[in-house]
């Protein structure tokens, strides 16, 4: 037994003399304690060798603990699988390094760094000279770490910097092209000057009463472009004649807060609903609302696990929000948004959303130049003669439209709400982008103050009506040279006027007519019927003929603007109007009564199935000067005018008369037989009514074979 107890004492002494070493050095082996050793080894050799290191790498040395930090914090995240898909994003981080690193080799160092620069030796070497070359090479490295960084967006820089030398190189040939062409049988230029401020062109353009003083310089659309002559001879205006476009910029934050409290409104309402876009227009901001659900739940009782029970909601069922809940609350939003009127359209065509528009807190305007320059208007300029710039949407999308497929627009709205500016612009596209051998205009102005600035112009053939009574003569002008064009059409086999011109040189070539009437209401208080027929029966049947009608009016009742009116102007535009009857007269559906006024219109064209809310273009009083005497300055042409009077007697005289009535052979033999004869008579004899006897007694009067029929005396 005593040799067993000092046995196990001396292994229990041994057993602690082990214990007592493992646990020094198991401490010493411990990850905190390697951790503290690795990190005072670094400093000692980072103080020992620092200068030599400074020298070889300089500033590079920030570079190179910001990259040993981040593989430090790599390895103790593990997310090296990261680095593997991301291996780009590496290497252009490594190339962007050394770029960094070779800029600052160009600049000398002090202190330590004086025999080398702040990159250090290693600096050097990646620039080799800081020369020009040394400058290539950090460029190359910048823009390899930028393609391999963010490869897709370098991508489509090169493509849109490639795109645009091309563009240029075009231009460029196009215009020598265009040089060398006209050089050769250029005509007299034509020269386009301000007027003088003494003379009397100048106070009729102005306004204001003439003072000496010097002549002013030469406009700058003169200078700056180069002439477009037309194979006519005419001058085409420059686009400098219109005013360069002023943008109004909003504030995106009040953007935000009315998103939000259109979300918080139809939440406090109980319908679910959020705010996914915001297209921000010149006038209104359209918010694309996405309704949410409607969901059911059910009460469901569980026993826990403590034996207490339990009640959750259990989903039943979920429906989509109807669209006319949103709609029945245009009231309350405009209440939680201070705003004087929104419109809802639901949805929007195109988008699974609702558009809820409301008027910003700042109205801008939309120039006419800022739409034609677009690409929009340009596309349709490019395959028709008649494109007209109508505005921007609640998007501050350009929306163009082709006069030749509308084919005729019929405008409405109140005083005051942008209708004649509206056709202002119209008339000015035109003028801009066509001589008067292309496109020839019929103006009526009851009101006598808005069209007659156009008189000037040589695209006019009669300088602007602005007698009711001429005007209906106008029109049956209008209608005789509707019959005639179709006419020459036949005899040529042809069968719209694109393919009477088509083969035919530009002398002999017929313009497209357009006629604008400023204010519809006024020529039906005169001559109701027949301005009714003649308007329905040029909108029926003068489109092949290049005839387009541009009809506006300021009451859209449907005593102005009838049934057969509307049939035969699909295309529409409205302005603000007064109530709900007139924006069902003019549009069939209301929303023109919540317009805003100042251009803000509702655009209905021929194929859509709503109206497109917009903000009309905006053409200035000077910009009209301006086009009006660029034109005028130019009638050393010879241009042809029509004299309604003469022409309109002489339509009345039988030139417009159509067919003769079978029945009128019928009517002379009686006239033989008996010697006198009227109306009446025949309409016993013929069996006809009274206004077709009147129009037989009128033939039998002028071939001479009755005399005027006298009250009273009847056979």
């Amino acid at each position: 037994m005593s040799k067993a107890r000092s046995r196990s004492k001396s292994r229990r002494k041994a057993e602690e003399r082990r214990s007592a070493g493992g646990g020094f050095f198991g401490f010493i082996a411990s990850p905190v304690v390697r951790r503290l050793l690795l990190i005072v080894v670094v400093v000692v050799l980072l103080y020992v060798l620092w200068e030599g290191m400074l020298r070889l790498f300089g500033y590079g040395l920030i570079i190179m603990g910001i990259a040993l930090g981040w593989l430090i914090w790599l390895a103790w995240q593990r997310q090296f699988p990261v680095v593997q898909q991301r291996w780009n994003w590496v290497i252009g981080g490594v190339s962007l390094g050394l770029a960094i690193w070779g800029l600052l080799a160009f600049f000398p160092g002090q202190g330590v760094l004086r025999e080398a620069t702040l990159g250090g030796r290693f600096g050097q070497m990646i620039i080799g000279a800081p020369d020009a070359l040394g400058g290539l090479r950090v460029t190359g490295l910048v823009v390899l770490g930028v393609v391999l960084v963010i490869p897709r967006q370098a991508w489509r820089a090169v493509k849109r910097l490639g795109s645009a030398v091309a563009r240029g190189r075009r231009l460029l040939l196009e215009g020598i092209g265009r040089r060398r062409s006209v050089a050769p049988s250029r005509p007299t230029p034509v020269e386009v000057v301000q007027p003088d401020v003494t003379s009397p062109e100048a106070e009729a353009i102005s306004g204001v009463e003439a003072k000496p003083g010097p002549a002013p310089s030469a406009p700058v659309w003169q200078s700056q472009h180069e002439p477009i002559l037309t194979p006519g001879g005419w001058q085409l205006p420059p686009i400098d004649i219109l005013e360069k476009p002023v943008e109004v910029k909003l504030d995106k934050d009040d953007i935000d807060q009315r998103a939000r409290l259109i979300e918080e409104a139809l939440a406090s309402y109980g319908v679910e609903a959020k705010v996914v876009q915001a297209n921000i227009g010149p006038t209104v901001t359209q918010f694309g609302v996405e309704p949410g659900w409607d969901k059911k739940y059910r009460e469901v009782r569980e026993k826990g696990r403590d034996g207490v029970y339990e009640t959750r909601l259990e989903e039943v069922s979920r429906i989509r929000v109807r669209v006319e809940r949103i709609t029945s609350l245009s009231n309350d939003l405009s209440l939680a948004l201070a705003a004087p009127s929104i419109r809802i359209e639901a949805p929007v065509p195109g988008a699974s959303v609702v558009g809820i528009e409301v008027p910003n807190s700042v109205f801008g305007s939309v120039s006419l130049r800022s739409v034609i320059e677009t690409a929009a208007f340009q596309k349709i300029r490019a395959r028709s003669k008649l494109a007209i710039a109508l505005g921007k949407g609640a998007g501050g999308e350009a929306t163009a439209a082709d006069l030749t497929r509308m084919p005729h627009l019929l405008i409405a709205g109140a005083t005051g709400s942008g209708k004649t500016v509206c056709l202002n612009s119209v008339i000015c596209c035109l003028l801009l982008h066509n001589s008067p051998d292309d496109v020839q205009f019929i103006m009526i102005d009851p009101k006598r103050v808005e069209l007659v600035t156009f008189n000037g112009l040589p695209h006019l053939l009669a300088p602007v009506v602005v007698d009711s009574g001429r005007a209906v003569k106008a029109m049956r002008w209008l209608t005789y040279e509707m019959d005639n064009r179709y006419r020459q059409f036949a005899q040529a086999g042809a069968r719209n006027i694109e393919g009477y011109n088509k083969d035919r040189p530009p002398g002999e070539q017929l313009p497209y007519l357009v006629l604008i009437i400023d204010e519809l209401a006024d020529l039906m208080l005169v001559a109701a019927d027949e301005v009714e027929h003649t308007l329905c029966r040029l909108a029926q049947l003068a489109r092949a003929t290049g005839i387009h009608l541009v009809v506006a009016t300021q009451r859209p009742s449907v005593d102005v603007v009838t049934g057969l009116i509307k049939a035969n102007f699909p295309t529409r535009v409205s302005f603000a109007v007064t109530s709900q009857v007139d924006s069902r007269t003019i549009l069939d559906m209301v929303g023109a009564e919540k317009l805003l006024g100042r251009g803000d219109m509702l655009y209905m064209p021929t194929e859509a199935a709503k109206p497109k809310r917009l903000q009309g273009t905006l053409v200035l009083d000077a910009e009209l000067d301006r086009l009006v005497y660029f034109w005028g300055n130019q009638k050393q042409i010879e241009v042809r005018t029509v004299d309604f009077d003469e022409a309109g007697e002489g339509a009345s005289g039988g030139q417009m008369a159509g067919p003769p009535d079978p029945l009128l052979q019928d009517a002379m033999r009686l006239a033989q037989e008996h010697k006198h004869i009227s109306a009446s008579f025949l309409q016993r004899r013929l069996h006809i009514g009274y206004p077709r006897a009147a129009r037989l007694m009128e033939s039998l009067e002028q071939a001479g074979l009755v005399e005027t029929a006298q009250p009273g005396r009847q056979t």
